[in-house]
């Protein structure tokens, strides 16, 4: 029996977690084959023009899917991996996992990307278009994936807005003198949400600045480090069965928890190693507020996992719901599996050992 650490939700088949226009509604989205030369794009959320000017937005979108029968997916996963509490337990301990990238969707890619470079100082990594795909993704960060996180921007042809929603928090980078930032940001024309001053509990100068996309970055004031994309802020409607999903189904550690009565929420940093060395999640619980509206911009964050299969089992002995079994994508080796959490936030994991591969 699984061990619930969330109250359990009724399973829907994988057909109505991915609505699809063809087959009545019998198949699901994942993404489509392409040349191993291409880099992967991992289980990527879009929206098609169509979808758009019905004024639609279905649950989950893909940029670069294609529609396949659902039965391909069972076949695809290969796992007969049966574990209980203790091992699962003792197997997440070793596993050797980071957090990859965040995957979001933007407007006007070359834009975004002027910003993130001109503005924030990432280094732009790779950059690709698909045209026979309709969309195009580039990938940013302050070092190589291969030891960094990175953020990887999605644009949809055609598609120049989404709705970001009330659930996505912001990015937290560090930067050496905030001030100097924030004085670029407006000199290249940026928006400023928040001016800098030094935080409330004591903490370092802070500031809030806005995307072109209206994606919010808080600006940290932070001496040199080798990561300085500090943390994805999510919020989150039970803070407490968050963090035990996170701990138990994810294997993440608690590495502070706040709670801030002035501002009437409470926080908890969540990730893989200390903050000054890892780029970390912080769950947001606002008091009072039990869901949010996620909208359409955000998709995913992308862990990486030594066993995708190993990871599924695990995920679902803790109650976790998986909406993309663990398997190989079609036409390439890289194995994946995609599941959500307690309040709907997508994570997808990632093999290692494909995950490197696919940067050669």
């Amino acid at each position: 029996m699984a061990l619930q650490i969330f109250p359990q939700k009724t399973q829907q088949p994988l057909k109505s977690i991915f609505p699809s226009p063809t087959n009545n509604g019998c198949s699901i989205i994942v993404p489509c084959a392409y040349n191993s030369s291409r880099r992967l794009a991992l289980f990527q959320l879009a929206i098609t023009q169509s979808q758009l000017f019905n004024g639609k937005a279905p649950e989950s979108l893909s940029a670069e899917g294609k529609v396949i029968e659902s039965g391909m997916i069972a076949e695809l996963a290969q796992s007969n991996i049966a574990l209980n509490d203790e091992t699962a337990s003792e197997w997440i301990k070793k596993d050797k996992r980071r957090m990859l990238h965040v995957v979001y969707r933007v407007g006007n890619l070359d834009k975004t990307i002027k910003f993130y470079r001109e503005c924030l100082g990432m280094k732009l990594l790779r950059k690709r278009d698909i045209p026979e795909e309709g969309y195009s993704n580039a990938f940013l960060g302050y070092g190589p994936e291969e030891s960094n996180f990175a953020v990887e921007l999605t644009y949809n042809y055609g598609v120049d807005k989404y709705d970001i929603g009330t659930g996505l928090g912001h990015f937290g980078i560090a930067v050496e003198d905030v001030a100097k930032m924030v004085d670029l940001v407006k000199a290249k024309g940026g928006k400023i949400i928040q001016e800098p001053g030094p935080a409330k509990d004591g903490g370092p100068i802070t500031a809030i600045v806005e995307d072109p996309d209206g994606y919010n970055f808080e600006l940290l004031e932070r001496g040199p480090t080798l990561e300085p994309f500090r943390q994805v802020m999510l919020r989150v409607g039970d803070l407490d069965q968050s963090i035990n999903f996170y701990k138990k189904a994810f294997g993440m550690e608690l590495l502070r928890k706040r709670d801030n009565p002035d501002n009437k929420n409470t926080i908890a940093v969540m990730g893989y190693g200390p903050e000054d060395k890892n780029t970390v999640l912080e769950l947001t619980y606002i008091y009072g507020v039990k869901s949010y509206d996620k909208g359409n911009g955000y998709a995913q964050i992308a862990v990486g996992t030594d066993d995708v299969y190993k990871t599924a089992e695990a995920i679902k002995l803790y109650g976790g719901e998986i909406v993309l079994e663990p398997g190989p994508l079609p036409g390439i080796n890289t194995k994946i599996m995609a599941c959500i959490d307690p309040d709907g936030w997508k994570t997808v994991f990632v093999d290692n050992a494909d995950f490197m591969k696919e940067l050669e």
